[in-house]
This record gives structure tokens, sequence and C-alpha cells, in this order.
């Protein structure tokens, strides 16, 4: 055995004894795949073969160690495919799935939100009343309308009456002003704006702007007596004198319609309009509830922003499409997660980002453990805090997987492994065909050999992941963004044989031999300082495990007439607390002298995105110049290794090349 997978056999008796019995199962389960899943023989077969040949130690022990948890990940997987195959096969959309749920569950709660809550009955009622009302004022199939509006138990049921017309919705990032909020609308091809009361003051900046498209402001009911602004129509006041009954006045949408327009973060530049269909839609939530192995007595506790895909369609999807109650808050609140979970009897909790990290900085309370939740699905759970997080919370589950907004190369860690964003068995690659080619870690540029086509990376090699492009499967497609040429620039082509296609996810992963798969970069992030190439998340990880979990982000910058990029830190501080001595030593400790930041700035507040990703683009332009902003920043003397003020005599040294690095 390799000692890269740990196997170690003793003696020589039991080797052959598991072989003998390893190959006695592979029958059984052969005889119980060809009853079953017939579509799976020709793989049993290729295993079976593969057993006679090659490494046969290191292939059965894997094989030994992965059975259970594959065929777990096999049968969520049929029973994905196969739904979403009906789903398709009856032309069924989110409004037609919607409808079944309303009529199953009509008094049950749909959304709750505080001491608010809409029942599916109020719900379906209310997008109806939508559909009716834009019918009215002359919008059409295939136009698109933006939602510009803070969480609430109504946002949902506005898209979704606009949905019942077949207009498409733009969810626009609340935190998006100026000259990136115009983009958004413009990019999306909007003809209108719905925005919420709070929104209005980013509504008048633009007003002149986008004059070409009719304002509709929808007051929540706890603000119902907020002034409406100048050449705005009231749409909460309005929808009441509709009809709330069934809206029927439309050709109804096809499974690979457009539905919705999700923006990318904009973590690394202004942010692209990802295509949502109507089968995206339906597969996210029911993909994540399969794997959870949820049912609609589950109740979901979904802090996330409603415009973005964790929770707006995985999170709100358990009430849309899956009949599930669904809590929402406006804000994500660290101090008032558990206790908002126990409040209202939710089981299963959503987290994405750096959420975890928050709840495991606030003091320990009783509000811990007193609550029921059982599921924590997300995805960002870094592997330092996992275990920690687990066992002070009393989380039975964790299911952390993989995958963006816009693309079809999803990963689900079903077996609570630490620190694993999900795993792909060697039995369904064909199934479902995700690979990992090598990659520039720097540049993100794709390798190739001397046929041209892509490099596979072996267990441990790290690589940038790529999804299979298959128009025929749902499962499979690749819908793209408003603005085709940001599509066409995700594509890979020729990676395995002439004229296939592939999403580039952008991600750098490594796989195990198991065939676990761990982040470990977005290609960019990666920088090379003194020859070794650095990797800001493993960066990152360190420094907020010294400094307390508070944030940290790790860019690389450049040094005029110095080779490379070193290695620079923001981190929030705004009780100017931090012990930069404490963090400089334990960075020595921790990582090799290249990895260690030569600069770290110290910031008043996190510099997060909405869905608490960290910001880099704009730090890295700023670099370590001084009069870019007021922010303090330090520098790591070569001779002592401590962090010492960075005063303009000392950046002035530095550019010129006084200081010898």
């Amino acid at each position: 055995m390799t000692e890269k997978t740990g196997v170690r056999f003793e003696e020589a008796e039991r080797r052959r004894g598991l072989i003998l019995a390893s190959l006695a199962l592979v029958g059984a389960v052969a005889a119980f795949v060809v009853r079953s899943y017939p579509t799976l023989v020709g793989g049993v077969v290729l295993v079976t073969t593969y057993l006679m040949t090659g490494n046969r130690y290191q292939w059965v022990y894997i094989w030994r160690k992965t059975l259970s948890r594959d065929f777990l990940g096999l049968r969520v997987l049929l029973k994905t495919m196969f739904q979403v195959w009906v789903w398709e096969k009856t032309g069924t959309s989110v409004v037609s799935r919607w409808a079944e749920v309303a009529k199953k569950f009509p008094d049950k709660k749909a959304f709750v939100m505080g001491d608010r809550a809409l029942t599916f009955k109020e719900g379906d009622e209310l997008s109806n009343r939508i559909a009716w009302y834009f019918k009215r004022q002359g919008f059409k199939s295939g136009e698109v309308i933006a939602l510009f509006m803070e969480t609430q138990p109504e946002y949902v049921f506005l898209w979704l009456g606009l949905a019942k017309l077949r207009v498409t919705t733009a969810l626009v990032n609340t935190s998006l002003r100026g000259p990136q909020l115009i983009h958004c609308l413009r990019i999306a091809g909007c003809k209108a704006v719905v925005f919420g009361d709070e929104m209005a003051d980013a509504i008048k900046e633009i007003q002149n702007e986008i004059r070409d498209m009719p304002l509709f402001q929808f007051n929540s009911p706890e603000r119902p007596s907020t002034p409406v602004i100048a050449d705005t129509a009231p749409l909460a006041a309005e929808i009441n004198e509709m009809a709330p009954e069934p809206f029927t006045d439309a050709v109804p949408a096809k499974p690979r319609d457009t539905l919705l327009y999700i923006y990318t973060s904009g973590t690394t530049g202004f942010p692209k309009a990802a295509i949502i269909t109507n089968i995206r839609c339906l597969l996210i939530p029911l993909g994540v509830h399969k794997s959870a192995q949820l049912n609609s007595s589950d109740i979901i506790y979904d802090p996330l922003p409603l415009h973005h895909t964790a929770g707006g369609v995985l999170g709100a999807g358990q009430a849309i499409v899956l009949g599930c109650t669904v809590v929402l808050r406006k804000k994500f609140s660290a101090s008032n997660y558990w206790s908002d979970a126990a409040k209202h009897g939710c089981t299963v909790g959503q987290y994405i980002g750096e959420i975890c990290r928050y709840l495991l900085a606030v003091p320990p309370g009783p509000s811990d453990r007193a609550h029921k939740v059982r599921v924590m699905a997300g995805n960002g759970l870094r592997p330092q805090i996992w275990e920690e997080f687990v066992e002070r919370f009393g989380i039975q589950r964790v299911l952390e997987f993989y995958g963006a907004t816009e693309g079809n190369s999803n990963l689900v860690n079903m077996d609570s492994k630490v620190g694993a964003i999900g795993f792909l068995s060697r039995m369904v690659s064909s199934i479902y065909p995700l690979t990992l080619v090598k990659c520039d870690e720097i540049t993100g540029e794709i390798l190739r050999d001397s046929n041209g086509k892509c490099i596979r990376c072996g267990p441990h090699e790290p690589g940038v992941l790529l999804g299979k492009i298959d128009p025929k499967k749902a499962i499979l497609t690749f819908a793209g963004y408003a603005d085709k040429t940001a599509s066409e620039k995700k594509m890979v082509r020729n990676v395995k044989v002439d004229g296939d296609c592939y999403f580039n996810t952008g991600d750098i992963l490594v796989m195990d031999h198991f065939g676990y798969f761990y982040f470990r970069d977005r290609t960019g992030d990666t920088f090379r300082w003194r020859g070794e190439n650095v990797s800001t998340a493993e960066v990152e990880s360190v420094i907020s495990t010294l400094i307390g979990l508070k944030d940290a982000v790790v860019y690389g910058v450049k040094i005029p007439n110095v080779e490379g990029k070193a290695g620079m830190a923001a981190i929030a501080d705004p009780e100017r607390k931090l012990d930069l001595t404490a963090l400089a030593k334990g960075l020595k400790s921790s990582l090799p002298a290249y990895a260690r930041p030569l600069f770290v700035r110290l910031m008043p507040e996190p510099p997060l995105t909405a869905t608490f990703k960290l910001k880099k683009k704009e730090l890295m332009e700023q670099g370590f110049a001084l009069n870019l902003h007021n922010d303090p920043i330090y520098f790591l003397d070569q001779k002592t290794w401590e962090y010492v003020p960075l005063t303009n005599k000392l950046y002035e040294e530095l550019v010129q090349g006084i200081i010898r690095l």
C-alpha cells in the first residue's frame, strides 16, 4: 500500500482474506444493482475488472471504506435525477409546482419573520394580486423587472407573482449603490424596478439615470407611513385593489424558461447576471432536501439575503418547492441565531461563508444547545473550527456543499467528513462527470498535454474543477449569464475529446484517494512570492485562528522592482486591540517565511460582501499605499520579524528598493 492512503496491512493472510471478502461483496452488490439499477451494471463490471488488476490492495481498501458513502450518494443522485426528469417530462415550472404545494398546505406558515408570517394560501393570493396588477400595467411575457428589497415574507411572493405573468425578475443585491446598481439594472435589460421603502435613498441617487424605468415602491407592513418618492407607484397600496383569484391569463412557462436573474457577488469586479431557469430553481432546493434527508415537517432557519442563491433559492425554495416552513431574518445576527432558531422550533439551520466562525466568536451561553437544529446546511465551514462548532452547538450533521449560482458542478458532503466540500465516487463518474484538471495556480490558465487535451489531476494534486455541459440533462446544463460574452468565458472546450464542453468553476480544489474534495483557493487568489505559491485561503485560516476568529483578508501586492507579489493581510480591528507582536510570533511558528504577510492593514469594519465572502479587489488595488485610505499599515521588519508602523519614509525606501527583501 502507498503511504499517502495510510494503508498498512500487517499480515499477508489478512490481505488475502480482505480481497476474497471484498470480491464476494462485489458479487452480492452486482446482483442487487442488476435488479435495481440496470444502468449501473457497466460500472460494476468495470469495478470488478479493476479488482483483478493494478494496485489491488490499495483499491480494495479504498472501496471498502467508501462503499456505504457511495451508495448513499448514488441513491440521492438517482432520486434527484428521476424527480427532475419527471418534472421536465410533465412541463413543471416553479409556478405549477407552487400551485401543488399551496393546495396541499393552505393554512401552514410558509414564511415567518419575527412576529409576522404568511401562510401558503396568503402567499398564493398575494402572488395572484401581483400578477394581475402588472398585467394591468402592460408588462408582458419575457420582460424583466428588478426587485430591490431587503428580506421580508412578501419578497418571494413578489417574484412568484411576476413569474405567473412569465415576467423574469432580477434579484438585485441591496448593498449595491451608484454605478454598480445602474450596471445591474442595465445588464439584465430591466423594464421597471420594484424597490422596498428602505431602499428609497439608493433609488433617489440614480433616479435621473434610470428615468426610462417605471418605479414601484413596496412599503413594508411594518412601516406603512413611509413617504413615497417622486414619480413612483405605491405598489403595496395599489395591489390591495386587485382580486386574489388564481391568475390564468398567460401561457404556462416551460421548465427551461428563464425565471430569475441572480447576480454574482462581485468580489472581483462588477456583478454578472446569472440566468436561473425554472428547472434549476426546482433542482437546487430538491438536491439539498434529498441530501439532508428532510421532509415537509422540517422548519428551516434562513437568515441569508433573499437576493442570493443560498437564501433566496436554496433556503426559500424549501417552502416554494417542498412545503417546508422557512424562518427569515432581515439581517444575520450571530448573537440571535440560536435564540431565533429555538423560538421558531427550527430543525435545520443555514450558513454561508464566515457565519459559523461568527457563531463561535459569540461567548458561550444557554442558547447554544437550547434549540432543535439537527442539521446545518451550507458552504464555507472552515476545517479548523468544524469539530469545535459541532461539539459546542450539538449539531448531529453538517451538510457542507459546493456549487455556484450559475454552475453545473455541485458537490455534497453527505457523511460530515471534516473539511470536505463533497465527494465524487468513481462509480458515478459517467453519470455525473466532474473532473479536476491541472492549471497554473497563479493565472488560472488550464494546462494541456501534447494532444491539446486537459491534464487530469491525480490524488492530492491541486487543479481547477470542471463540470461537463450536457444540454440533454437538466443537472448538467449551463444557462450562463445575461451577457453572452461572459457565458463563453466560463466554457472550456476539448477537455477530454474533441468537441466536448465543460463549465469552468474557477476554483482550485484537491481530491484525496477516497474521492473527497477540499477547497484550496480561487484561481487568481493564489500569488507567488520568493519562488513559492501562496494560498490566500490557507493564510487567512491561520490568521483568523491566531486573532480569535476575527475577519482577515489575504492578498498579494506588487512592490516595484521586486519579483512576485508580497503577502498583505487586511484585518478587522474596530476596537484597536490587536496584538501585532503575538500575531507575528504566531505566524512565525505556523507558516513558512514566504507565506507570512509582509504587510498588515487594520480596518474599522469587516471587508465583506453581502454573502459573507471576503472582498479583495479594492484592497488589492490600494495595495500598501498610504495615501489612498486612513487605515494604519504595518510592515514586517526583516531583521526583528516584528510588525512596525509603515511610515512615509519606510514606504519610500521600499518603493525605491533601499530596503532589501
